[in-house]
Order: structure tokens, then sequence, then C-alpha cells
């Protein structure tokens, strides 16, 4: 007899039923992979009052980077939960259980999973989490003085993304998961915003792949991982001898990203907060000069491309490809109606050409999406750097005035503390610690214990300890709502 998929994990007991003018624990906004983490850990604290909003109508990582046989580079253990609380019914091995999958996935040996199942177990945890809201724009939040909590105005929408109710929710904390948005260099900006040029954001792939292989002459701009397997996917479907392809990018060469182990030390709790005790100027420095250890290539997909180019060479000839590292793009045309004129620079050569082009991809990575907009409400509190960043604790919170925290009342982040935290910041190999991290200082105790020592390296000469979890407040009582929104 056959069985289908068993099911999700039942759901924790839940505090009472929420009244609408009481402060929840805490207000997660947006629903990345971050935020997920957090959720899945806060699910069986039945003590703490949780909702998080997002305003997409579903849970999706990426989805125009799925390309078929491209991999996560952290391994399957750096899942949402697991190296937190491996114990956790939301983990990684347990999707696979319930997908009766777990069996053809320990004979498979993979370490590195691909990037559509993580996503699909991705939104087999969203499916099943109950204080997640999907359809909900977050438009400000404030902080109100007189009852010491956070005030969260957000918008429903419907289904096709439109207003359908106003709404406001009270909370002791936040924590902000917006995450990241395509980067566009500037040059090339005028170009993406016109419709009849294919020049796209590698975040929209996969929605134009058809188009992109049908064009006579295809340009890849970015030396990363997202440009490399764009390339090879590109690569790979046009015909021999007749590929039509180019390949750019700043950095120096097309360079594999550091997978040695103790390189990979620098992704640990212990370099996180050793970078996070360092003055500002030399953090700075630090953050661009490290960008082998997360904008590299994945050393397989830089032998998949050799090795797809040297298969085309068997026959004798060369395939019609050009891979040149070390140029910038310093401006960029149209030409009649259909092609793209960009204005190249060798930044080792000095010198300069022009290259003509049916479509450009641009693997140009991501940026932090601002937070000014959504905290414009809790400016007057903000405590910013030289550079007027927000500053960020060891704890993940936002410094704010201590009117505010005074209170008990604190803004947690999270994938948007580089400048304060390091390169570990987006990994999703420390999603779980910092979740974890996140919820231990919320309750004000080790409601998840967490290791004091994380890697074999002793950054600086001497050890940085893992501060001590502040004890929690708690808030006084609140005088009724009487307005309402």
């Amino acid at each position: 007899m056959t069985t289908g998929p068993g099911p999700a994990p039942a759901p924790a007991p839940r505090p009472p039923r929420h009244e609408p003018d009481a402060p929840r624990d805490l207000v997660g906004i947006g629903i990345g992979p971050f935020n997920l983490s957090l959720a899945a850990l806060a699910h069986p604290l039945a003590e703490l009052d949780t909702v998080f909003y997002e305003q997409r109508p579903a849970f999706h990582w990426h989805p125009g980077l799925l390309i078929d046989g491209a991999r996560v580079q952290v391994p399957f253990l750096a899942d949402l939960v697991t190296l937190a609380d491996p114990a956790s019914p939301w983990t990684f091995l347990n999707y696979l259980k319930s997908r009766d999958r777990l069996f053809p996935f320990y004979f498979a040996e993979r370490f590195h999973i691909q990037r559509a199942e993580y996503d699909a177990y991705c939104r087999w945890v969203a499916e099943n989490l109950p204080a997640l809201h999907f359809h909900h724009q977050v438009d400000a939040v404030r902080f109100n003085p007189e009852r010491d909590v956070f005030e969260v105005d957000f918008t429903q929408l419907d289904t096709d993304g439109e207003a359908e109710a106003l709404g406001r929710t009270y909370t002791r904390n936040i924590v902000l998961g917006i995450g990241t948005e395509p980067y566009v260099p500037d040059p090339l900006r005028p170009l993406v915003e016109a419709p009849a040029v294919p020049v796209l954001h590698a975040a929209d792939y996969l929605a134009h792949r058809a188009t992109l292989l049908a064009a006579e002459h295809v340009t890849v701009v970015g030396s990363g991982q997202s440009g490399a397997e764009i390339f090879l996917d590109l690569l790979k479907n046009r015909p021999a001898g007749r590929e039509r392809l180019h390949w750019i990018g700043r950095t120096e060469a097309f360079a594999p990203m550091e997978y040695s182990k103790l390189g990979l030390e620098h992704f640990t709790p212990d370099y996180t907060r050793y970078f996070h005790a360092l003055a500002e100027p030399v953090r700075d420095r630090l953050v661009t000069a490290q960008w082998q250890l997360h904008k590299g290539i994945d050393t397989d997909t830089i032998a998949a491309i050799h090795d797809e180019l040297y298969r085309r060479t068997l026959h004798g000839g060369w395939p019609d490809a050009v891979l040149t590292p070390g140029v910038r793009v310093r401006t960029a045309g149209r030409v009649a109606t259909t092609k793209v004129e960009l204005h190249l620079e060798h930044t080792q050569q000095n010198t300069r050409s022009r290259l003509t082009t049916d479509a450009v991809v641009l693997a140009t990575g991501y940026r932090e999406r601002p937070l000014d907009r959504i905290l414009a409400g809790l400016d007057p509190y903000l405590r910013r750097d030289s550079r007027e960043r927000p500053r960020v604790d060891e704890h993940f919170r936002l410094v704010l005035d201590p009117s505010v925290t005074g209170s008990g009342c604190h803004v947690y982040v999270q994938n948007a503390e580089r400048h304060t935290h390091g390169v570990g910041t987006p990994d999703l190999g420390l999603a779980a610690w910092r979740s974890a991290t996140v919820l231990n200082s919320l309750t004000g105790k080790e409601t998840y214990p967490l290791p004091t020592r994380t890697a074999f390296t002793t950054f600086g000469l001497e050890q940085q300890q893992p501060p001590q979890i502040p004890p929690a407040r708690q808030a006084p009582a609140l005088t009724p709502l009487v307005e309402g929104r």
C-alpha cells in the first residue's frame, strides 16, 4: 500500500486570542528566509505572541534564479533551524520525511541541495506556520511614548495586490527582515527601464530565458555566482560554434569563492563577534576587501563552464564565446531599437572599446533595502554611525534612544547589518544562530542554548566572549485604546 506525504508538524499551543489593542511581543516585517527562520524557532514558544507580515502573496526565494541544477552554496544543515535546534520539526530532514524522500536523499549523497529544493522546503514551512500573514504591506512604524509600544500600520491586499483594508497592530518588539533588492548600475538603469530593450537583471532571468536563447548575441555582466550560472545555462543551450556570448565582469579574474575550511570560519558566530567589536573604519575596509569570501564563483560551476567550453573544441575550432574579467561598463545606449551598445573600459590596460549586443543580463548583485522609508517614524530615536548608517548592537538590535529601549522596546534587524556584523550577514548558515540570538534576547533567557566557541581560529589576540543575554523587562500595563484606524 502506498501513502502520501506525511503531515506537517502539529501547531504549538498558542496564546489566548489576541485582542486588537493589546501589544504583541514581536511583529516581523518581511518574510524571507531569515524571518522565516525566526518564525519557525518562535513557533514552539507558547509564551510569545508573534506575527509576521509580508506584502507578497506567498513565499518565493529568488524565483528568477532557480536554474535547473543550480545548487545552494551552503550545506543542507544551514536550513532554517538545525544549527540552533536540530530537534525542531521544521528541519530540512523533517521536510524530506514529510515527503517520503529521506531514502532518496540518503542515497543521493548530496551535501549541497538544489536551489529549487531549498525554495520548496521554505515554502513548506511558510505554508504551515500560523503566525505568517501574506498580502500584508507594512506602511509605517511609530513609537508611542505614552503607551510604551510601537504602532505598526499595514494595508491588507487582495489577490490582485490592491488595497482591501487598513489595520494597525501594537508591539513591544519589531524585527525587520525586508531583505535585499536587485542592484542595477547607473549607466544601465535607463536601458532596464525601457521595455523594448532586452536588458534585465539576473533576478528576472528565468522569466526571459526563452527570449535570451533566441537573441542573436547575449552579454552577461557580472563575474559572481549568478553571472557564472547564467552564462553556463546560456552556453549549454546555444548551438556549438554559434554561441555568440560575451561574459564580462569588474573583478580581476573569474575567481573561485574562498571555500577552504579555515576560510569558512569567517561565517561563524566567533568571527561575527570579533568583527562587531572592531572600529568602524576597520570594519568598512574589511567588508570591501573580503569580496572573495562571498562574491566568488563556486569551483564546481567554474569547472562545469570550462568542461562545456572544452567539449565544444573536440571537433576543431573554438566556441564563439568571449570571457573577459577586469572590465567595467562606463556608459550604454541603444542602437536603433533592437540593439544595445556598451562602452567598456579595461581597468588594468586602461583601454576602452565598444560592444554591440542584442541582449544584456545584469548579474550585478543585490543591495540591502534602505530602512529609511519604513523607519521614517523612528528617525528621531535612531542612533547612527559616522556614515549615517543605523548602529546595531551585538544582539542585532538597532541602537535607539534610551527613552525607547528603556521601556523594553527594541527593533531587531536581519540581513541589514553587514556594516556592523560582517560578511556572514547574508549567509544562510548563520540564519538559525541569529534567530536564536534574537529570541534569547527577546525572552531574557537562554531559550536556545548557543555554543560559546564555533571556530578553531582565534580572531584577534583575545577571543571575543558571547554577549550576556539582556534580562527581559516586564512592560507596564497599558491604558485602554480609544482611537481607531
